[in-house]
């Protein structure tokens, strides 16, 4: 019996033997270097993504190359927002109808605000950046901007995020407007978004909405009644789909085609990124947890 023994332990011994004679052959026993991870294909024209720790890129396709941002730019709207020198999440901001009037105009998306409604700055927010709500960005662009008209303070704020990317070194972001339905010059990269996003998430404020799946806004009606809106539901699928998924927002448009700003947190690493013009929600979804993926595994 004992003879059996060693002979399976001999066998054995011999087989490990010849499989780590082969494998340092190869040099795969040796941890494989980083870059050995094979970049993936994407279906978007524009990728990049960055380790959030310190910048460092980890994958780039276009990553300069100027395109329409969609509603990613209202990342940058949060970002100035939240940038305000003592600001009272709590204010609170009546809807006016020239604001529900721009997103029926524009057939855009919305968080659906009701005119005479009061709403504080943190609702607002939500409404931003979970239904991309464009009515809740002209808010927040009428009451942050400066200026005696509604013309005059938009104008300001929109100022206001083109500051904000320059003071980032952004070299290929231009804003005109505080949503991302732009006016022929709305422009950002890959890259430059995903610096603007991962400037924005040092904000805790902006890492709890980004990172929220659903949300009800209670507001309060002109006769001082409080109204229970419909729950806010993120656009962002892969919350639901991606473990470990905390932001940060969609973006569509007919020029913009579907962007989508992403970061994800596993075994304490962050890695941020961007997509832009893919070719549907599913497509980005993919392109991104591929990005992701990726990212990861260059990280080790």
């Amino acid at each position: 019996m004992n003879t059996g023994i060693k002979g399976i332990r001999l066998r054995r011994a011999t087989a490990v033997a010849i499989t780590s004679g082969a494998l340092l052959a190869t040099g795969a026993l040796t941890a494989a270097p980083a870059q050995a991870v094979t970049a993936p294909s994407i279906v978007a024209k524009g990728g990049f993504v960055m380790n959030n720790a310190n910048a460092a890129t980890l994958y780039g396709k276009a990553a300069d190359t100027k395109r329409s941002t969609g509603s990613t730019t209202k990342i940058m709207t949060a970002k100035v927002v939240l940038a305000q020198s003592n600001l009272n999440l709590d204010a609170k901001v009546t809807i006016q109808k020239a604001y529900s009037d721009y997103v029926v105009k524009n057939n855009a998306s919305q968080a659906h605000l009701i005119v005479g409604d009061k709403v504080t700055v943190r609702q607002l927010l939500y409404g931003l950046m979970l239904p991309s709500g464009c009515d809740a960005a002209y808010a927040l662009a009428d009451k942050f901007g400066s200026g005696s008209t509604r013309a005059a303070r938009v104008k300001s704020f929109i100022g206001k995020m083109n500051t904000a990317a320059k003071n980032l070194g952004l070299k290929n972001t231009h804003f005109d407007s505080f949503d991302g339905i732009g006016n022929g010059s709305n422009y950002s990269t890959p890259r430059d978004l995903t610096k603007i996003a991962s400037s924005a998430m040092k904000s805790s404020t902006f890492r709890t909405i980004v990172k929220t799946k659903s949300y009800t806004a209670k507001t309060i009606t002109k006769t001082g009644s409080t109204r229970t809106m419909n729950p806010w539901k993120n656009t962002n699928g892969l919350l639901s789909s991606y473990s470990g998924t905390i932001g940060v927002k969609t973006g569509s448009g007919p020029e913009a085609k579907y962007c989508l700003v992403f970061a994800a947190t596993r075994n304490g690493k962050t890695v941020i990124g961007t997509v832009l013009a893919s070719s549907s929600i599913a497509q980005r979804e993919t392109d991104a947890k591929k990005l992701l993926n990726y990212g990861f595994a260059k990280l080790g």
